[in-house]
């Protein structure tokens, strides 16, 4: 495991990360929020389950209207089998669509610390892939002291999949987002993706072709392009 990851964690719970770390964890990363990650992500641990891999999700921290029906965790938890509060634990859960340190302040719930939040991230044995999603955008906050950028490096993943509408603005929006998460490489979906659109054709050969980056449109796709 990257020293990057181990920083800040006690002993105990760095044995416990070395022993119980997935062959394979995906961090799932949007350019904004409401972009599409947490179905990304659900399609990609579905595709890996007809593989007859065996699946873990986690949503460290998440915040939400809670006029909607299910929270990212319920429908992460729906895919894996696990309970919703083994996906994210309840007091990291925040019914409020703020950024979700301020939901906590707003709510006058204890501050949220990253160092907190990695070490609550704990996997079953044998777990083939498991995937990490973080909040709003990479430059978002998840904790007082640590945005989704933060949260990545510390778990140091072996892939990253950003995550982006297809549409207006994504040019600046990936390029901007994939300059955030250097030094390391993440491949892009861009969600969304309508093949007879114009815009949406021009965009990915744009970022294809004229900035070298690793774009996919498809779930097959960036399921190779992961190579798990």
């Amino acid at each position: 495991m990257a020293a990057l990851a181990l920083a800040g964690l006690g002993k105990n719970q760095i044995a416990l990360m070395q022993t119980t770390r997935p062959k394979t964890l995906i961090c799932v990363v949007g350019t904004h929020t409401e972009v599409g990650k947490t179905w990304c992500g659900a399609q990609l641990l579905l595709h890996a389950r007809r593989l007859g891999k065996t699946i873990a999700a986690r949503k460290p921290v998440q915040s939400f209207d809670d006029s909607h029906a299910n929270t990212d965790a319920a429908e992460l938890a729906r895919v894996t089998g696990e309970p919703v509060d083994q996906v994210c634990p309840p007091h990291r859960s925040f019914a409020m669509g703020f950024a979700p340190p301020m939901a906590a302040d707003v709510l006058r719930r204890p501050a949220i610390h990253l160092d907190e939040l990695i070490a609550e991230i704990a996997w079953p044995a044998n777990i083939d892939v498991a995937l990490v999603e973080t909040a709003g955008g990479v430059l978002s906050p998840v904790a007082h002291d640590g945005d989704s950028v933060d949260l990545v490096r510390r778990l140091a993943p072996d892939r990253i999949v950003l995550v982006a509408d297809a549409g207006l603005g994504t040019l600046n929006a990936v390029r901007l987002s994939l300059a955030c998460l250097e030094p390391a490489r993440a491949i892009v979906f861009l969600n969304r993706y309508e093949p007879h659109a114009e815009l949406h054709q021009l965009n990915r050969k744009w970022l294809s072709e004229r900035y070298g980056i690793q774009v996919t449109t498809s779930i097959d796709e960036l399921f190779a392009g992961v190579s798990i």
